[in-house]
C-alpha cells in the first residue's frame, strides 16, 4: 500500500468523527477512492472506540487499515483523551495494539470541520443572508450539536490551517429587555452561562425551560427534539420564542467569531441542529443579530454566513487531509502515536 509522504499515513486509512452522542466512521482505500462510509455508532452503545470499532466496522469488513486519523470533541492533551460530553476515553496506544494498526493520529472534532470547509463546495452548503466569500480569507465554524464546537481556518503561504479552540466555553450575557427577563432562569454551570449552555441541545431545552417560567408557565416538553419540532410546526408559543431566541444568540456568537477571525471568507454553521433549524434560521433574528456589532456593523453584513448542508463534513474533511496533507497545516507533534 502506497505512503503519502508528507502525513506518513499508509493507506487504508480510517478516518472517523467522534461527538458527544454519535460516532461516524469510513475507510479511505486510497487517495483517489471515495470514502466508505459506515452506519452511525452512538457512542452510549459500546464502552470504548475500540469495541465500537471491532464490533461495528472491522468484523463487517476484509480490508484491515493501516493507520487512523479521529477527530474528537473535546482538547487533545496526552495519552488519556476524555470527550467532554461523552463518556469514552481516547486512548490511542490502546488502538494500536488492539486494533492492528501502525500509526494515529488524533485531531480536535472541529479541526476537522474547519478542513471540511475548505473542501465541500456549493453543494454541500446553503447561504443565510448576504455577503460574498473573500478568495483565500479566514473562515470561522460554529457547530451547535451535544456541545458547542468553534474553530478557525486561517489561509497563508498556500496552505489551509486549521485553529482549534474551545470557544464554545466563552461567557454571553444577556442584551435586550426580553433577556433580562429570562436570564434569571437559565441553567448555568459553576455559576455562569457560557455560550454553549445555550447553543446546543440541552441549551435549546435550557432556553424553552427559562421563556416557560420567564411566563409562569410549566415546561412541558423535554427534549430538544420536541422543542423544534413544535416551533418548525408553529403548535407551541413558548417553543417558538424559545428558537427564535436560540437564532439570535447564534447570531451573536457567530458575529463574535466573525470579528475574532476576521473572517471574511465566511462564517459557517456545522451539525445537525443548523441543518434542522435551518427554516427558523432563515428568518431575520438570526443575521440581525450577527450583523449587530457596532461599530463594525457595516463589516459584518459583508461576511457570508452558511448552513454546512453536507451529510459527513467532518469525514471529507478528514479525507481530503489525508488525500492531500500538503494543502493543510495540520500540526501533529503531540497527537500522533506509532508503533
Amino acid at each position: 500500500m502506497p505512503t503519502d509522504t508528507e502525513s506518513g499515513l499508509t493507506f487504508p486509512i480510517l478516518i472517523g468523527d467522534i461527538g458527544g452522542t454519535n460516532a461516524r466512521f469510513a475507510l479511505l482505500l486510497d487517495a483517489f477512492a471515495e470514502p466508505k462510509i459506515f452506519p452511525i455508532i452512538p457512542t452510549t452503545s459500546y464502552a470504548s472506540i475500540e469495541e465500537a470499532l471491532q464490533t461495528s466496522i472491522l468484523d463487517k469488513t476484509s480490508v484491515q487499515p493501516r493507520s487512523a486519523i479521529i477527530a474528537v470533541a473535546g482538547p487533545v492533551q496526552g495519552d488519556d483523551i476524555p470527550l467532554t460530553n461523552a463518556g469514552w476515553i481516547i486512548r490511542p496506544k490502546d488502538m494500536l495494539t488492539a486494533l492492528s494498526l501502525e500509526d494515529v493520529i488524533i485531531i480536535n472534532d472541529f479541526e476537522a470541520q474547519a478542513l471540511a470547509i475548505a473542501s465541500i463546495g456549493d453543494e454541500g452548503r446553503e447561504q443565510i443572508g448576504p455577503g460574498a466569500i473573500l478568495e483565500s480569507a479566514s473562515c470561522a465554524v460554529l457547530g451547535p450539536g451535544t456541545g458547542l464546537g468553534v474553530a478557525g481556518l486561517v489561509h497563508a503561504q498556500h496552505t489551509w490551517f486549521p485553529v482549534p479552540g474551545e470557544g464554545g466555553h466563552i461567557d454571553v450575557g444577556p442584551r435586550t429587555e426580553r433577556d433580562y427577563q429570562i436570564w434569571p432562569f437559565l441553567e448555568p454551570i459553576e455559576g455562569r452561562i457560557s455560550a454553549e449552555q445555550l447553543l446546543c441541545g440541552r441549551g435549546i431545552v435550557n432556553i424553552y425551560r427559562a421563556v416557560c417560567f420567564s411566563k409562569a408557565q410549566d415546561p412541558h416538553l423535554a427534549d430538544p427534539a420536541a422543542v423544534t419540532t413544535h416551533a418548525l410546526a408553529g403548535s407551541d408559543a413558548a417553543a417558538i420564542e424559545a428558537v427564535s431566541l436560540f437564532s439570535t444568540y447564534l447570531g451573536r456568537v457567530a458575529g463574535d467569531m466573525a470579528m475574532i477571525f476576521m473572517a471574511r471568507g465566511g462564517v459557517f454553521l456545522a451539525g445537525g441542529i443548523s441543518q434542522k433549524i435551518l427554516p427558523a434560521l432563515k428568518k431575520p433574528e438570526f443575521r440581525q443579530a450577527f450583523e449587530d456589532k457596532a461599530p463594525h456593523s457595516a463589516l459584518l453584513k459583508t461576511i457570508p454566513t452558511f448552513v454546512v448542508t453536507h451529510p459527513t463534513a467532518a469525514l471529507s474533511g478528514l479525507a481530503a487531509y489525508s488525500r492531500t496533507p500538503s494543502r493543510f497545516g495540520v500540526a501533529t507533534e503531540g497527537r500522533r502515536w506509532r508503533t
